[in-house]
């Protein structure tokens, strides 16, 4: 069996990306850095963008694009770009160059290499936010971020991931006390904004079964957040379901996080070390 490698490379309001790995298949979800530091992330877990086969969008906020223009563009690496139509559209448009786009609808299935890609529509303030299942020979990610809220659809989309990856943005009580603007905290409380630490560990409750290995809390805020708050809200429920096995990654605006492995019937994570400050 093909070993399977997962690293966030960083998520938050300043950039997301991940990268994973199928054997020779090698994709990123997301672009969210410029396009210097998507290189110096990879650097740090020993890989290269030639190397990767494309990229896959789930949707056009700057934080999760703007490393596009300079790092895939037909005039850089000539990359190709997964997404949605009204996807392409918004990125042209913010970002204008020629790019190699492989549309799909919104909720199709469609493979990369050795990944299966399954797309489905989640409620954020873009023009046509996507989730996915992304199946390998070895497991099954679920990758979730930036959503309002979610649905029964949603949960059904990625029952079957081994490796969930979850939006965590914020603590209720620690936004609705903090200085921000009034119209930007209902923005992010809001249906089609982010999800609370709360609401990720509601979800998670609901998806939850014997297969999970690892949770992956993502898209925290740096001001009203905190791992420790993440950690708490999802430590007892992982308790009740008798999943204390369960690994619980906390990723950062700042570092790549621990990189989880898939393969031969193991689920692990190891350490990865950045070894310098990386620069726009």
């Amino acid at each position: 069996m093909e070993e399977v490698r997962f690293t966030v490379l960083g998520s938050g309001s300043a950039g997301n990306a991940s990268y994973l790995e199928v054997g020779d298949t090698r994709l990123l979800i997301d672009c969210g850095f410029s396009a210097r530091q998507i290189k110096q992330r990879l650097a740090s877990i020993d890989r290269i963008p030639d190397r990767l086969d494309g990229i896959l969008i789930t949707h056009d906020h700057r934080d999760h694009i703007q490393g596009l223009k300079n790092l895939a563009s037909k005039a850089k690496l000539g990359l190709p770009i997964y997404c949605n139509k009204l996807t392409a559209e918004e990125i042209t448009r913010a970002m204008p160059a020629e790019y190699e786009f492989h549309l799909f609808e919104t909720g199709q299935s469609f493979e990369i290499g050795t990944v299966t890609v399954e797309s489905f529509s989640v409620p954020h303030d873009a023009v046509d936010s996507l989730g996915y299942l992304l199946r390998t020979p070895a497991g099954n990610i679920g990758y979730l971020t930036d959503l309002g809220h979610t649905t029964r659809m949603i949960a059904d989309r990625v029952r079957d991931a081994n490796v969930l990856l979850l939006e965590t943005n914020h603590d209720l009580d620690l936004l609705r006390d903090s200085g921000r603007p009034w119209d930007l905290k209902q923005r992010i409380w809001g249906r089609h904004g982010h999800l609370s630490n709360e609401g990720a560990a509601e979800f998670a409750d609901t998806v939850l079964h014997q297969g999970i290995t690892h949770i992956i809390g993502a898209h925290l805020s740096r001001e009203c957040n905190s791992p420790e708050m993440v950690r708490a809200e999802f430590e007892p429920i992982l308790q009740r379901h008798n999943l204390e096995h369960v690994q619980i990654i906390i990723t950062s605006q700042d570092k790549p996080a621990e990189t989880v492995l898939m393969g031969n019937d193991t689920f692990f994570s190891e350490k990865t070390f950045a070894t310098a400050p990386f620069s726009n």
